[in-house]
């Protein structure tokens, strides 16, 4: 990881030239100003895009000045969507179990808008159930899971970097869990996936700095999706694992000194949107938790 670092240090500045006034640096470097366009002529393409997470990844990735591809296999709803984000946004189907339509829609943004800043690798399934009673576990079921939110994350990077390496800039952001830190007996098939994703980027943050690219994770933790609102009753119904404290966050509000607290997709975007622009610069290999703190206080006892 010290050699990635040494390498992005290498790479040419990415913020505005200095100034005279150390004021002027701050305000250009650090400002929160709401009209800030921080993706300002960048180019995405974002997988799962139709839905959840993408949806609201898109809309930031948009507000902040870019011009992105939604990649999903929901074709009538992803259609919808871009018509509704406006001329900076454009649909294309994409399976991302298919490596070939992964690439497509890399190159269907090299294409319509000359070059690829950001590929957000977002697309993913929960699995079957159930996923904790290790004697019933089914391995096709397993394989499937992996085939959508493992793999992908890989041939997100390899896509990516072909098309990103000749121009020695662009990031790659995966979307992991926080199931992938801290496992989820329950959806132990998707807790095991989404480790798989955090491996992944730790171990491509060194060859993608070589080139320039910058690799990293977004750890969401339960988060308000058409995905979670429909699986999640299924669960607490076939597994004895599933957190009833977790359930009761779908219908309630939380408590002020509950740790648990149910996240909106938009929570997830501007994280994406902040490993995505030049802010992040130095930012590689890194998992970026956002689960309020849910991971690391989990198991903790109450006062």
């Amino acid at each position: 990881m010290f050699r990635a670092a040494q390498l992005l240090r290498g790479t040419k500045r990415l913020v505005g030239p200095k100034t005279a006034s150390p004021t002027c640096l701050i305000v250009s470097d650090f400002s929160t100003t709401s009209n800030l366009q921080r993706l300002a002529g960048k180019v995405a393409v974002i997988t799962g895009a139709a839905s959840g997470i993408g949806k609201a990844t898109a809309e930031e990735f948009i507000k902040n000045g870019a011009k992105v591809i939604l990649a999903d296999i929901q074709d009538d709803l992803g259609h919808s969507v871009a018509a509704s984000l406006g001329p900076d946004a454009t649909y294309t189907h994409c399976d991302v179990t298919d490596e070939s339509q992964l690439a497509a829609a890399v190159d269907l943004a090299v294409s319509r808008h000359g070059h690829l800043d950001i590929l957000h690798s977002n697309a993913g399934i929960a699995g079957g159930l159930p996923q904790d009673d290790v004697t019933r576990l089914d391995l096709a079921d397993f394989d499937r899971v992996m085939a959508v939110n493992a793999r992908p994350a890989m041939a997100a990077i390899k896509h990516a970097a072909r098309v990103m390496a000749p121009r020695g800039t662009g990031c790659v952001v995966c979307t992991a869990s926080s199931a992938g830190v801290v496992p989820v007996p329950a959806l132990a098939t998707y807790s095991v996936s989404k480790s798989a994703v955090i491996a992944v980027v730790r171990a491509m943050a060194e060859p993608m700095a070589r080139r320039g690219l910058r690799v990293n994770a977004v750890s969401p933790g339960a988060t308000r999706t058409p995905m979670l609102l429909r699986e999640l009753p299924r669960i607490a119904a076939v597994s004895q694992g599933m957190s009833a404290e977790l359930t009761r966050l779908v219908d309630e509000d939380v408590d002020s000194d509950s740790v648990a607290v149910m996240l909106e997709p938009e929570d997830i975007a501007r994280a994406a949107v902040y490993l995505a622009s030049d802010d992040a610069r130095y930012v590689n290999g890194h998992n970026m938790v956002v689960d309020a703190g849910y991971s690391v206080h989990k198991g903790a006892e109450k006062n």
